[in-house]
């Protein structure tokens, strides 16, 4: 009844889909040169053999994936994998990451006959979904076609739970079309079971596995020149709210640290602008990494709007705010930094991280700051303390690295998937594929 409803409510109003396409293009959230794809009209041809689908929201979950993929295309030659997202900055984030075999496109909006377009074309032996984002055309079109697919990093908060559960006719259509749902956290796992999930699989977060991100070594080594020595930290991935937060907490900071330079990475580069000018109003020196500038002798706080280099800034620097998670957004990946030899500093909005940022709370890998006095307070006390520091950045290393066999617990757990698919390695020649 719900699924149908929604179906025909996306039919009716399908032919607006352009209009509203274009709209998000002139915000800079479509690709126009991709619009195609968007519509379920593919820009590249489907690869022969066997082809493995993995859908990733963003960038966070495109981040994931990575691990996923080469895993998967390791001992099976005769393999392709095609990764979906929904986002631009996923889209960048990717060119030039993805391996030999794979390949990126855009997600097509949950529109009946663009999914179908997708699929007709694409015509993947399995598909592989990761964490939360279930589009119900989509998900439709893959149990209509009897594609084997799992739910993979599956995240479900409590009160997406709560919206889920008053549909609960169509939260059990939608889950059970996969085969196993692989849980990103213990909670998750009772709230899918509840929803009728097929099967639950081990609890896991892929994020464990995956390598740390990459860096740019020259990059990095202009920029330790720029500082010159100078003592610095790392606002992360921050969000309207936060950059507010961080400028007032350089502001106490500077007169106990001298010389003092903090980095604003904002979580969305194209925000540039509008922190630029939070900066200027507070009185503060800016240098601005997109326009080309490094940090100068006399700049307060340098601005990192500029896509992929996180890797190269957490490589930068010693102390690390994570954004996210002044405001209620659910935080961001800690193990990120953590695999970088940073000591981490983070607010209480961590929902979206819960159990990771639990488990490094309570093994003393991380240290939550509620309010800007506490972030200005915590933050001078690392930067102060060498000692405090680098004890702080080894716990969150040992935690990163304490589930990193969660990738081989996921692909015994998706075994059963790729022997339907004819992509269990030791079958390769038998399925038709390979060399």
């Amino acid at each position: 009844m719900l699924f149908g409803l929604y179906r025909g409510f996306t039919i009716l109003f399908g032919p607006l889909a352009p209009l509203a396409l274009s709209r998000r293009e002139a915000r800079g959230k479509e690709d126009p040169a991709r619009r195609g794809e968007r519509l379920g009209t593919a820009s590249l041809p489907r690869p022969e053999g066997k082809l493995a689908w993995i859908h990733a929201a963003s960038v966070g979950e495109a981040i994931s994936a990575e691990i996923l993929i080469k895993r998967l295309l390791d001992g099976r030659p005769g393999l392709s994998v095609l990764l979906t997202t929904g986002t631009v900055s996923s889209a960048n984030l990717l060119q030039g990451r993805l391996p030999d075999r794979a390949f990126h496109q855009f997600v097509p909006i949950d529109r009946p006959d663009c999914v179908s377009r997708f699929l007709d074309h694409w015509r993947p032996d399995c598909a592989f979904w990761l964490e939360s984002e279930l589009w119900p055309n989509l998900v439709d079109g893959v149990a209509r076609r009897s594609i084997p697919a799992a739910l993979i990093n599956a995240r479900l908060s409590e009160r997406s739970f709560r919206r889920w559960s008053m549909a609960a006719s169509l939260a059990r259509r939608l889950i059970g079309a996969f085969d196993v749902v692989l849980p990103g956290d213990g909670k998750s796992g009772e709230r899918y079971a509840a929803l009728g999930a097929r099967a639950i699989g081990p609890v896991g977060n892929l994020k464990y596995s995956a390598d740390a991100l990459p860096g740019d070594e020259a990059a990095q080594t202009s920029l330790n020149a720029a500082l010159g020595g100078r003592p610095h930290w790392l606002a992360a991935s921050t969000h309207p709210g936060e950059e507010e937060a961080v400028i007032e907490a350089h502001k106490a900071l500077r007169d106990r640290v001298p010389g003092l330079v903090t980095v604003v990475a904002p979580r969305h580069p194209p925000r540039g602008p509008e922190v630029a000018e939070l900066v200027r109003r507070a009185g503060l020196r800016l240098s601005v990494r997109s326009e080309g500038q490094t940090p100068g002798a006399e700049t307060d706080i340098y601005l990192a709007d500029t896509l992929g280099e996180m890797g190269t800034f957490y490589r930068a620097s010693s102390v690390v705010f994570l954004g996210g998670s002044l405001v209620a957004l659910g935080g961001h990946n800690p193990l990120e930094p953590a695999k970088l030899d940073c000591a981490i500093l983070t607010g209480p909005e961590t929902f979206n991280f819960e159990d990771i940022v639990a488990a490094m709370v309570a093994e003393g890998a991380i240290r939550v700051v509620r309010d800007t006095a506490e972030l200005a307070e915590e933050a001078a006390r690392l930067l102060a303390d060498a000692g405090q520091r680098e004890a702080l950045a080894r716990a969150a290393q040992r935690a990163a690295e304490a589930r990193s066999a969660v990738i081989d617990e996921a692909l015994e757990a998706i075994a059963p998937i790729l022997h339907r698919a004819g992509l269990h390695k030791a079958g390769l020649h038998r399925a038709g594929v390979g060399p």
